[in-house]
């Protein structure tokens, strides 16, 4: 399986790897810095530096059966097992992405309300929530998160065994999705003083880092479901 740096390093912008494995377009190597689709948050584009300067464009991040699949844009110029390689993510989309997804755990402590959905993007993002009735107001809502982002609280990560998640409820936020399992433990995301939640997407240092947010209008998706986006103004 795959050596995953982005779990402990989300600023890793390249590392040093081998091609393990081909499965058509998906490229599968030893180690990688570049994050797959989960949880919400789009995989990671990049791309492959092969010896002589050669680049090989990675067009999306999946999770494979042999580990994290590298999608090429061109299946025929995927490079052949033993290769090589530099693996290099797109850093301003994934920079986005990394503010966004922490824009989302502000959202989260925000609302105190069970998680239905959510969708992480480049500029906006969302989350559905169960409100059980209640009602939000977005202005509010917007009023704390710029108050928490211009507070600049620390982001930073440790790990817990899967067993433990299990005793510890509270720490999974979001109903229709599980937390992934890394060689038996669950990553948590901690925004100091603000929200602690099992995650295994990437995120920036701290929450100034996030940058200005716009709240959107609070959307009815059902009888009890309410969405509520963010987007980022820069």
């Amino acid at each position: 399986m795959t050596e995953e740096l982005f779990r402990d390093d989300a600023y890793a912008l390249r590392c040093e790897a081998t091609v393990v494995a081909l499965e058509g377009a998906n490229v599968y190597l030893d180690r990688t810095v570049l994050y797959p689709t989960g949880g919400g948050q789009p995989g990671d584009r990049g791309r492959f530096l092969l010896a002589g300067g050669e680049a090989r464009a990675v067009a999306d991040t999946l999770k494979g059966a042999q580990g994290i699949a590298h999608r090429l844009a061109d299946e025929a110029s995927a490079p052949p097992p033993g290769t090589p390689l530099t693996a290099e993510v797109d850093w301003p989309r994934r920079h986005r992405l990394m503010r966004m997804h922490s824009a989302m755990h502000l959202l989260c402590a925000a609302i105190a309300s069970p998680v239905t959905g959510g969708q992480v993007g480049e500029a906006k993002s969302r989350l559905d929530f169960d409100l059980e009735g209640r009602t939000v107001d977005k202005d509010q809502i917007a009023q704390v998160l710029a108050r928490w982002i211009a507070e600049d609280h620390p982001i930073r990560h440790s790990w817990i065994e899967a067993a433990e998640l299990e005793g510890r409820p509270e720490l999974v936020r979001t109903m229709s999705v599980r937390p992934p399992t890394t060689g038996g433990r669950v990553r948590l995301v901690e925004i100091e003083g603000v929200d602690l939640q099992a995650c295994g997407g990437t995120h920036v240092r701290s929450t100034k880092e996030i940058g200005a947010l716009a709240v959107g209008k609070l959307e009815n998706k059902g009888r009890q479901n309410r969405r509520l986006s963010l987007t980022l103004m820069d």
